[in-house]
């Protein structure tokens, strides 16, 4: 006779999901904060990928089902080759590659309106890691960009995402909205007038 017993099985529910790993930020910091409360930690959180050959629509879905704001575009190898936000599916990008290319939305696909990997600002984890959230708005403003991948290096000194920091989280997490058009206006401005 054994000493182990028979676990009870079962099928399972219709409409069942699944865990997802989260990661607990605190709810409010302040500028002099650690800029690691704001970040969102890869070893600790899912990322959320889509095939650059998926629709757009889909993307947009897969968004709104995962609650996140950014996709990674990832290759058959998941390596990485771009990003795609909720902006880019909603925003000025899409209605001018609609335009400019007389495709109907239902016929893009991500590869269409990502931000391909060269074109993606990173912060290095060292960086971060001694950073407050003070240093991060800033420099987020300064780049005039909404999202940043925070990369982590290995061994061999290859790159690896970590992280990753949005504008409207660390704005909730600071009770207050951080606008970075403005700041990227005003250099556009002055390239444009030099």
């Amino acid at each position: 006779m054994s000493q182990y017993r028979l676990l009870t099985a079962g099928t399972l529910d219709a409409g069942s999901g699944f865990q997802r790993p989260r990661q607990n930020l605190p709810d409010h910091v302040t500028l002099d904060s650690p800029a690691i409360d704001v970040m969102t930690d890869l070893s600790s959180v899912s990322a959320e990928t889509v095939s650059p050959n998926s629709s757009v629509d889909d993307a947009e879905e897969k968004m709104i089902a995962s609650g996140v704001r950014l996709l990674f575009v990832t290759s058959p190898l998941n390596h990485v080759i771009g990003i795609v936000t909720s902006k880019d599916l909603s925003g000025e990008r899409i209605l001018r590659h609609i335009n400019d290319t007389n495709t109907a939305r239902k016929d893009l696909i991500v590869r269409d309106i990502m931000t391909p990997q060269h074109r993606i600002d990173v912060l290095e984890m060292g960086d971060v890691a001694t950073a407050r959230v003070g240093d991060l708005v800033e420099t987020l403003k300064r780049m005039g960009r909404q999202h940043a991948l925070v990369v982590d290096r290995d061994g061999h000194d290859h790159q690896t995402i970590r992280g990753l920091l949005s504008t409207s989280q660390i704005g909730r997490q600071l009770g207050t909205a951080i606008d970075t058009a403005d700041v990227a206006g005003n250099f556009a401005d002055l390239a444009r007038a030099g």
